[in-house]
């Protein structure tokens, strides 16, 4: 089997990262950090979604698992001490693999340059340079409303726990292929008028954006900050694509839900 690992840089994960390395190693599997099979990252959820990135070109045929060096992650699900259990799960393949939906965006300009497109794990949020953004709201071709506010957030089920849950958006079983549109401080009064609730869209739906007020948005896709120029549409969908990770053990979505958000000693 061909492995990766990436490392969030810190001096505990990077002796890991070297654990690791050399007990794959030592059981034959191959070091291959441009066809990895498996792609072990430690550090944190952030740390697997900038490997999720670097490999999103071989979704089809990568894994992810992540180990936490920090607080306990929605992505990353082991922790340092059991670094070697885990090393020796993967050299026998003693292994599951789980499949959880994608957000595509894809960026359409007024000027004769092609789409961008992307895939987002977690999120992609749409703010103006100016004060308020406005945008027309299209879902599925057909005219919803008029924004107007701080910006928009549109979540994968998996990414609704981040800043969609922040916003006031609701959490979705990563079972669900979904995708959810969640709004910024909204403008809402006697003239302008928005849903002003999240809105949960199945995957045969699209979500199209376009601008009103100003061609230049700041889009984000996961850890990326991207200014783009003028913009005709930004249009969402659930991706075809899916991300894959290695399931050693079981680790029930709600399990991680009470365990960041609700105290467990509680219960």
């Amino acid at each position: 089997m061909r492995y990766s690992i990436q490392s969030r840089g810190d001096d505990l994960s990077n002796d890991l990262a070297t654990r690791a390395k050399q007990y794959l190693n030592d059981f034959g599997l191959v070091y291959d950090e441009k066809e990895p099979e498996i792609v072990l990252t430690i550090g944190g959820d952030g740390t697997l979604l900038h490997a999720f990135h670097r490999y999103r070109d071989r979704l089809a045929d990568t894994a992810f698992v992540g180990v936490h060096t920090g607080h306990l992650g929605f992505y990353a699900d082991w922790q340092p001490p059991e670094i070697e259990k885990l090393v020796i799960s993967i050299a026998k393949h003693d292994f599951d693999v789980i499949e959880y939906p994608l957000l595509e965006v894809a960026i359409q300009y007024r000027n004769d340059m092609n789409d961008a497109v992307y895939l987002a794990m977690n999120e992609s949020t749409v703010k103006s340079p100016d004060v308020t953004l406005v945008m027309d709201v299209e879902l599925n071709g057909m005219p919803f409303e008029r924004f107007r506010g701080d910006g928009l957030c549109v979540s994968t089920p998996s990414g609704s726990t981040a800043y969609n849950k922040s916003l006031g958006g609701a959490i979705i079983h990563p079972a669900l292929p979904a995708m959810q549109l969640t709004e910024m401080a909204s403008i809402n009064n006697r003239v302008f008028r928005t849903v002003g609730s999240p809105l949960v869209l199945p995957a045969h739906h699209t979500c199209v954006l376009k601008p009103v007020k100003g061609p230049d948005f700041m889009v984000t896709v996961d850890h990326l900050h991207l200014l783009h120029k003028d913009v005709k549409t930004i249009s969402y969908r659930v991706a075809d694509e899916r991300v894959r990770f290695a399931r050693f053990r079981p680790f029930p979505f709600w399990k991680r839900v009470h365990d960041s958000f609700i105290d467990s000693d509680v219960l």
